[in-house]
């Protein structure tokens, strides 16, 4: 017993001896030297150590901290003893030199960034990608990054939707309540500067939800109701009265009955600038109110069909939406069976529209509109920028080159949901690139039945451009088209800047080149193919 209680102390001696005061005094110097070379004493500069990282900060507060304590921790271990002592005697330990009072540790750089900087960061990245999910995730980092997150300023667009969307009829009754309580605290707390709200997939809860806006949100300027049930008269008119600044609202694929649009009107109709309506049985009364100057400072009308087509065609007179929305600057009737009424035999054409940029009446059912009701719609619009007529077959270049816009920056002719079947043979293209080559961006004219030499005619005006610029074309739709290869390589020298170039189902093409060409690269590549087979004996 007594050799084996005599190896015990040795033991432990010996393990002692392994670290030596030297090999710890040169750790500590070092490290102190690494200290020092990155944050000098008196450099008003301090470290902070993380896990993965290693900052150097400015700002009073100790700049050794953690080595001061390291170093006065390994000063006061006693020296270790032989091996062959049994056990060291004890030593009275020196009392440690006074040190300053040291300060709590540092919270990091996130608690030295003023608020009111904090809240601008916050804001460029919810003016990019919308406040949620990151104003969400942002507020559980800190106490400050919650205090920015909670700023009302930053919670400008929200998007509210039921989480179990879509499925059963009572869960998602439960979804909406649940999500309901919890606006009643975010509405007030959260929501006050509240200017874009986007509800979607409300069945049962609209008017509660509308209510707490109409009671917290007095900035909110856009309104957009997405498949939503249940919108009464009585919730939209209060909304107009409580949010004197909305002047947006978009009804687009919601169950709302036109009394309740038409009420809504009469009491905003004055501040109206954009609105979205899917064209229903019921459409006629609101269109009613507008062509009665319900809306005068209207500049965007957008009328589509939903996802059930409706075979009632659309009687909507030219004029009298000239003389009813005088400023309208967007013009959209998408998808729809336009029946435009005669104008009649020495009957005056209307005001115009002297403010419209876009006009698109694209369809791919029973389109009724021709050459001569196009020029009642655009008689007094110069500063016409897009057109978009796919669909529209009764459309042709002589009527398109009596247009009085001169700028047209896209024109769009091509098919809309349709086959890639060719048309009948069409002339006159050249009329078109003639008059807007210098202006044209983008030129659609896919599956149109122009012949081989009229396409060569017409794109053949973006290579003798005067004064030895170059156009601006950048996109060129030539789907299911009689393009001819000579034609194509032309259009692509000529236009430095194109970056789509369409050529799928093109008859007159080699194999492996009828695709679309996305980027400069690509259009590039197929120039280069298209010269190799050129000159390659046939």
């Amino acid at each position: 017993m007594a050799p084996a209680a005599a190896r015990r102390p040795r033991r432990k001696a010996s393990r002692r001896a392994r670290s030596s005061p030297l090999a710890g005094a040169r750790d500590r110097s070092a490290e102190d030297w690494w200290w020092d070379r990155l944050a000098p004493s008196g450099s008003e500069y301090h470290l902070l150590q993380a896990d993965s990282m290693l900052l150097v900060l400015p700002g009073p507060g100790p700049s050794r901290s953690r080595a001061h304590r390291r170093a006065s921790r390994r000063a006061q271990r006693p020296p270790s003893g032989s091996a062959g002592a049994a056990k060291p005697k004890p030593r009275p330990r020196p009392e440690p030199a006074p040190t300053p009072p040291e300060q709590g540790p540092d919270a990091g750089w996130g608690d030295r960034i003023p608020l009111e900087v904090l809240v601008q960061i916050f804001g460029l990245l919810v003016a990019a990608d919308g406040p949620m999910p990151f104003l969400g995730r942002a507020a559980r980092v800190c106490r400050r990054w919650h205090e920015a997150a909670s700023q009302p300023a930053l919670w400008h667009t929200v998007t509210l939707s039921p989480p179990m969307a879509g499925r059963a009829v009572k869960g998602n009754v439960k979804a909406e309540k649940k999500l309901l309580a919890s606006l009643e605290w975010l509405m007030p707390n959260r929501f006050s500067q509240l200017q874009r709200l986007t509800l979607i997939h409300w069945k049962s809860q609209v008017h509660p939800v509308l209510k707490l806006v109409s009671e917290s949100c007095p900035r909110l300027t856009f309104l957009k109701l997405s498949d939503c049930h249940g919108v009464t008269a009585d919730t939209l008119v209060m909304l107009a009265k409580a949010c004197g600044q909305l002047h947006s609202l978009n009804l687009q694929h919601s169950m709302v009955e036109s009394t309740a649009v038409v009420s809504f009107l009469e009491e905003a109709g004055s501040r109206m600038r954009k609105l979205w309506l899917t064209y229903t049985s019921q459409t006629t009364a609101i269109l009613g109110a507008l062509l009665s100057s319900c809306c005068p400072q209207l500049q965007v009308l957008e009328v589509s069909t939903g996802i059930n087509h409706s075979s009632t065609p659309l009687q909507l007179p030219v004029e009298a939406l000239q003389k009813g929305c005088p400023r309208l600057q967007v013009l959209r009737l998408l998808n729809l069976m336009w029946l435009p009424k005669p104008s009649g035999r020495g009957v005056a054409l209307g005001p115009g529209f002297p403010s419209l940029e876009e006009l698109c009446l694209a369809s791919s059912t029973c389109n009724f509109v021709s050459n001569e009701v196009l020029g009642r719609l655009l008689h007094g619009s110069p500063n016409l920028r897009l057109l978009d007529l796919r669909g529209c077959t009764r459309i042709t270049p002589a009527g398109l080159h009596d247009l009085p816009c001169q700028e047209l920056e896209q024109l769009h002719l091509g098919l809309y949901g349709v086959s890639d079947r060719l048309t009948l043979v069409k002339e006159g293209s050249s009329l078109l690139t003639q008059k807007w080559y210098h202006t044209l961006r983008e030129l659609d004219l896919s599956g149109q039945g122009f012949s081989e030499k009229d396409l060569e005619q017409a794109l053949a005006a973006f290579s003798c451009i005067p004064g030895g610029s170059h156009p601006a074309l950048c996109s060129l739709n030539l789907r299911a088209t009689r393009v001819t290869p000579n034609t194509v390589s032309s259009v692509i020298s000529s236009c430095p800047g194109l970056l789509y170039l369409n050529l799928e189902s093109c008859r007159c093409l080699p194999r492996g080149l009828k695709r679309a060409y996305r980027g400069v690269e690509e259009v590039q590549w197929c120039l280069e193919q298209l010269l190799t087979s050129h000159a390659s004996p046939s």
